[in-house]
């Protein structure tokens, strides 16, 4: 496969239509092809950009019209935007949601941050805490992680499983494979029913993970971001990436592909994320909704009343 990024466009402008299209599609897990996470997307990269200040008018630019799209969806009431953020420990999720949605009314916008599931989840099927969780049409919901722990985590440490209360007999070879398609299958009906849904995977470096997690251990105001068990994990890198390479290539699909964000540099993880979150809301062709003649009437007779009143 040709590796993704190779020759990146040094004159993007992400307002383009064409632009955007190739700019989104740099970074999406082509459904039905396989990919290595290793040689085919680099944490490094940054487009044409070469240093924060570079992209910061962009960012704004993109920011700006997020908050116009947002108002837009919520007028028109009939999509809903489902946003999943997953990564490895101090790839920039909180960060990158915090910017990317600053110009968002909150009245539009959901935030679910999934931790270890509590006794009541478990005492459900996996999809169900998060389906409860879906936004409502008109408004954007966003998972930072989501129901792919279950076949992550779950696989890195199968001990977990074995907790999840399910019979023994379904723990078996083909569990995997079985969620795979389980959640491709939810995926399709929330999208065939007018969620659009964005996947989104913050590809952080061993290496500058490394250095964000010492920087929370010499900084005394992000001492409480920083847990020993986040050092313990780093023993599992490879096997995390094994199975996240896994997920890729069996859940990107047409309905809802996987993006794969370079994230070793936070200024241009934000861009790209807000990039692609507006590439999608602009393909959606929202719009005001109009009203009839009669109601235009009586907005007309409202005014008159308005403008009579001393």
């Amino acid at each position: 496969m040709t590796k993704h990024h190779s020759n990146p466009d040094s004159a993007l402008k992400l307002f383009d239509t064409k632009s955007h299209t190739e700019f989104m599609r740099s970074f999406m897990v082509p459904p039905g092809q396989k990919i290595s996470l290793a040689k085919d997307y680099d944490p490094d990269y940054k487009a044409h950009y070469l240093k924060k200040s570079d992209s910061e008018s962009d960012l704004q630019e993109v920011i700006e019209a997020l908050a116009h799209y947002q108002d837009l969806l919520y007028a028109q009431n009939t999509y809903s935007l489902l946003i999943i953020f997953q990564a490895m420990d101090a790839a920039g999720k909180d960060s990158t949601i915090k910017h990317v949605m600053s110009g968002i009314n909150p009245q539009g916008c959901q935030v679910h941050s999934l931790k270890a599931p509590s006794t009541e989840e478990l005492n459900h099927d996996y999809l169900w805490r998060c389906s409860k969780a879906l936004p409502e049409r008109g408004k954007i919901g966003i998972f930072n992680r989501s129901y792919y722990e279950e076949i992550l985590i779950t696989r890195v440490h199968p001990e977990i499983i074995e907790q999840r209360h399910l019979p023994p007999s379904l723990i078996d070879k083909h569990l995997w494979q079985q969620r795979f398609e389980e959640i491709n299958h939810f995926e399709k009906y929330l999208v065939k029913n007018g969620t659009v849904i964005l996947k989104f995977f913050l590809n952080v470096s061993k290496e500058e993970q490394k250095k964000r997690f010492l920087e929370r251990i010499d900084r005394p105001e992000k001492n409480w971001k920083f847990s020993t068990n986040d050092a313990k994990e780093r023993a599992f890198w490879d096997d995390y990436m094994t199975v996240y390479e896994d997920m890729f290539n069996h859940t990107s699909t047409e309905a809802a592909p996987w993006h794969i964000i370079s994230a070793d540099h936070k200024w241009f993880t934000r861009l790209a994320v807000a990039g692609i979150i507006y590439a999608q809301l602009k393909e959606l062709n929202l719009h005001y909704p109009t009203v009839s003649e009669e109601k235009h009437q009586e907005l007309l007779q409202a005014k008159a009343m308005l403008e009579s009143d001393s």
